[in-house]
């Protein structure tokens, strides 16, 4: 019979697509995860991975294993989740990951909340990109990922569930010096700061310039939102900001009107698909929704 451990290191592997990637991910040594898999090979009689330069690739025969993997996690989840929902008590411990912005301006206060209502429930928290959340929540490695989405994140594959939590309006403010710019013509001669390049962020910021007409002069690049916020006020950049850091920072910035109020991000609490009936996670997205409402 094919251990299901080593099955998941081999998926591991394929989400992170190298042996390196999938050790580092797991704490595990790359001799380690070696030999978990040349175990495995034997078990399975076939080749399961190919070398490619000086990584390696799943063969075919590996690929059909992940999904089969995959199908069975699902099922070992959805069995967890039967389990944890018949007992309506909320104990245990929840792995948390949220990015930048709402660990400022939420997760503390939903830590707390849960601490006080939920005094057998350990919260585990880390803090992340919305891209590197969503690798760690399909290998298991998280149990709940709050992340936000400026385009169409209704739709996620059928191994998650995501639960919109609230729309938060982003603004474009002006850096200080600039005030006085009253066209989007102008804009042209401004300095921007963007999220990193090939960030969801930075496209969609970059698709809005477009929209209207010009190209940003993208200066200076940061995932820190703050960042932005703070170079607003030195006067070095114009940014776009979301409504939520902006009442958290107490700031005195003034949106520009050049753009209209029609911006916005969605920001969605996700799990496992069967999870979501968990009392620990309906407990934290509940936290979330009241302290974000």
């Amino acid at each position: 019979m094919l251990d299901l451990h080593r099955l998941v290191l081999l998926r591991e592997v394929k989400l992170r697509g190298t042996i390196t990637g999938a050790a580092r991910a797991l704490s595990y040594t790359h001799s380690a995860v070696s030999q978990q898999l040349a175990l495995l090979e034997r078990q399975a009689g076939v080749p399961l991975l190919e070398k490619v330069g000086r990584g390696v690739r799943l063969t075919s025969a590996a690929e059909e294993l992940v999904q089969r993997a995959d199908e069975i996690l699902a099922i070992l989840e959805q069995a967890e989740a039967d389990l944890a929902a018949s007992d309506t008590h909320v104990r245990g411990t929840l792995h948390l990951a949220a990015f930048t912005t709402i660990s400022r301006t939420a997760v503390p206060q939903v830590v707390d909340s849960l601490r006080l209502q939920h005094p057998e429930l350990d919260v585990r928290y880390r803090q992340v990109e919305p891209e590197d959340g969503l690798l760690l929540l399909t290998s298991r490695r998280i149990d709940v990922l709050v992340t936000d989405s400026y385009g169409n994140f209704e739709t996620v594959p059928a191994e998650l569930h995501a639960d919109l939590l609230t729309y938060d309006p982003v603004r474009a403010y002006l850096p200080t010096t600039h005030s006085n710019i009253d066209s989007l013509d102008a804009l042209r001669r401004v300095r921007w700061v963007l999220e990193p390049s090939g960030s969801e962020a930075h496209a969609w910021a970059r698709g809005l310039c477009r929209q209207h007409g010009f190209e940003p002069d993208v200066a200076y690049e940061s995932p820190d939102l703050l960042f932005h916020l703070r170079m607003v006020e030195a006067g070095l950049a114009a940014a776009f900001l979301p409504d939520l850091l902006v009442r958290d920072a107490r700031t005195h910035l003034t949106p520009s009107p050049l753009f209209g109020a029609h911006q916005r991000r969605s920001i969605f609490l996700i799990c496992r698909s069967g999870a979501q009936r968990r009392p620990a996670v309906m407990a934290c997205r509940d936290a979330f929704t009241d302290h974000l409402s």
